[in-house]
Order: structure tokens, then C-alpha cells, then sequence
């Protein structure tokens, strides 16, 4: 009677199993990649600031137009420098003058020393005759103290002048230099007012219009490659160890559908964005796509491994990372590649083993 009664429930056991899905590990091409979120954008593309303050006066080249490194893109004004730099100009033309020119202060000096020099020259002269006489006990003595005291004055007078004739001329070539330092740096200000490419490129952006106030703090223009993109990949800290500067990546961008492009890994940023908590690479096209705008988003995988004739199974056949459900019972295996949709089987079953999915 016991019998009897067990029999439906082993039917009904057995059938559940005869329905449970089943498979055999299969040899195949294994590849283990990472996956990345995908941006295009310009080489060397970088945002142009404006040095200084102003207002936007017209902007010189349009959105998509070509420049050379130093083109001019953005005229700024502002009267505030212009009217520094005539000062400085006007500073530096007096010093000038005042060093060099028709009225220099140096001029009536070099005349004072011309006096001078003919003064001492004559007392010169007026003392050492009257010395000679009056070693021939000839003349006065108050005489030759006279001819002595004047002699010895305008020779003093001589080299007080010449002295203050040198400091004065190395005081104002000091003004002269500063003058003109303070005229360039002007200058300078007033050119700060042109924004000028920094590469050989091509303008993407332009922020401003004429009219608008610019600061310092705010892009005016984008500018970047006109020929050459790289892809920024966006990738997750679990997988970021993985990576290596060199390897392959396929990509796919939203704009072409299923076309997948080949790629390589050129660069590996060491910072993580706290804030997405993911780390930035870059790659670079082999054969990049026929046209391409900068904000292309799309998706790369980047291949981490790749083995032939690997045994593996289906990820969903796999139980808590590392076991497996058999026809007799549950088996624990040992897994090398994985990616999203197989994993490598090391150990633990063969190609002949029966395993069955998970029930859900």
C-alpha cells in the first residue's frame, strides 16, 4: 500500500526533472572583457578663458570654422587698460627725455662739470704759481692760502658735481627701465583683450555673444582637433585593476547602430571620480568611424583575456559563483574567464556532465 502511494510522487519528481532545462559544457572561444561607457571627443579640446575682465565685442570666427595656433577668435573691450597703457606710454616718453633728450636733466649737469672743470682748471693753475713763488719767498702768504683755498674748492666742486652727474644718470636709465616695463605690461593688458587659439584645431563652441559681460571664471570658446578623437571610457573600480595600457576595445556608438569599431587603450587616469565612483581611460581609434562630433555616446567592451577551445557553461547554469546542479545532486567546480554571458569551467565536471538550470 506504502508502494502505491509513493509511486505519483516519483512520477511527478522525475517529470519535474525531465522539464528542468539541461546542458552538457561546451568547448568554445572564451573572451573576458570590461565593460565601459563611452564618450568621443576632440584631441587636445580645451576650454578658452578670457585672462581678464570685459566686454564681449564681437566674436571673429563662427562655430565649425578652422584656426591656426594664434588665430584671433574673440575681441573683449574695455577702456580701463587703454587708458593705463597711453599713461604708461606718456610716462615712459618723459623718462626718455628726461634721460636722452634735448632738455635732459643730464645736459645741464654735463654743462655744470664744463664750468667747474675750466674753474679748476684756472685755480689749478693760480695755486701752483703762486706755490712757486712763494717757495722763492715771493708774495704774501695770505696770497698763496687764497690761491690754495680756491684751488682746493672748485676741486671739490669738481667731483661733487661728476658724482651727482652719475647718480643722476643711473637714477633715470632706472626710470627709463621701469617707464618701459610698465608701458609692455600695459601692453600686454591690452592685448589680453584678443583670445587667440592655442592648437591647430577647429572652434566647437562659442559661450558668448557680443554685449555680454566676460569674467574670468567663465569659458568663452571650445576649441579642439579638427581631424583626431579620442574615446573616453568610463570604468568601474571593481574593474579598473583589469585594465592595461595597449589592449583591444570593441566599441559601438549610439549614432551607428551596430557597427562596432576597433579600438586601443592609450591612457589610464590613476584618480577616481568620487562622485560616479568610476575611473576615466582613454583609447583611441584604429580605423576611426567616417564622421564624428564630440559628445558621441556609446559602449565598449574591453578585452581583458581570450582563450580557445575553453569548457564552459552558461553564467545563469552557475550556483553561488562556484557550484552547479547536477542529475546527482549539487557540485562544486572551479571557474577561471567569465564574461557576460559564459564562465570558464576548470574542474569539478566535464564535457559529459549533465548539469541543469537553476529553478527561479
Amino acid at each position: 500500500m506504502k508502494n502505491f502511494l509513493l509511486a505519483p510522487y516519483l512520477f511527478l519528481f522525475f517529470a519535474c526533472v525531465d522539464k528542468q532545462e539541461k546542458i552538457f559544457p561546451a568547448k568554445v572561444h572564451l573572451t573576458e572583457s570590461v565593460y565601459a561607457s563611452v564618450t568621443v571627443q576632440p584631441d587636445s579640446l580645451y576650454q578658452a578663458y578670457a585672462p581678464v575682465a570685459g566686454i564681449l565685442d564681437r566674436n571673429l570666427l563662427e562655430e565649425g570654422d578652422l584656426v591656426r595656433r594664434g588665430t584671433p577668435m574673440i575681441q573683449m573691450v574695455n577702456s580701463t587698460p587703454k587708458l593705463q597703457s597711453d599713461n604708461a606710454r606718456l610716462a615712459l616718453q618723459l623718462a626718455q627725455e628726461n634721460f636722452s633728450g634735448p632738455s635732459a636733466v643730464l645736459s645741464s649737469l654735463e654743462e655744470g662739470i664744463r664750468s667747474a672743470t675750466l674753474s679748476y682748471k684756472n685755480d689749478s693753475m693760480n695755486y701752483f704759481r703762486q706755490k712757486r713763488l712763494w717757495d722763492q719767498n715771493i708774495g704774501s702768504q695770505v696770497q698763496f692760502e687764497t690761491r690754495k683755498l680756491a684751488y682746493e674748492i672748485s676741486g671739490n666742486n669738481l667731483e661733487q658735481l661728476k658724482d651727482k652727474y652719475v647718480q643722476t644718470k643711473n637714477e633715470l636709465s632706472t626710470q627709463v627701465r621701469q617707464a618701459l616695463n610698465n608701458y609692455n605690461t600695459s601692453e600686454l593688458s591690452t592685448k589680453d583683450f584678443t583670445v587667440s587659439s592655442k592648437i591647430n584645431g577647429k572652434v566647437y563652441a562659442l559661450y558668448k555673444k557680443p554685449g555680454e559681460i566676460v569674467s574670468t571664471m567663465e569659458p568663452l570658446a571650445s576649441v579642439g582637433s579638427a581631424t583626431d578623437f579620442i574615446i573616453e571610457l568610463l570604468i568601474d573600480e571593481v574593474d579598473i585593476v583589469k585594465l592595461q595600457l595597449g589592449q583591444k576595445a570593441l566599441i559601438t556608438l549610439d549614432a551607428y547602430g551596430d557597427s562596432v569599431f576597433d579600438a586601443k587603450v592609450s591612457k589610464i587616469y590613476p584618480k577616481k571620480d568620487e562622485r560616479s565612483q568610476t575611473f576615466k581611460a582613454e583609447a583611441i581609434f584604429n580605423t576611426p568611424p567616417t564622421a564624428l562630433y564630440p559628445g558621441l555616446a556609446g559602449e565598449g567592451n574591453i578585452i581583458i583575456s581570450e582563450k580557445e577551445s575553453v569548457l564552459s557553461i552558461p553564467r545563469e547554469f552557475l550556483l553561488e559563483g562556484n557550484k552547479v546542479r547536477t542529475a546527482d545532486g549539487v557540485v562544486e567546480v572551479v571557474t577561471g574567464l567569465k564574461n557576460l554571458e559564459r564562465v570558464e569551467i576548470l574542474n569539478g565536471i566535464n564535457e559529459y556532465t549533465e548539469i541543469l538550470k537553476p529553478e527561479e
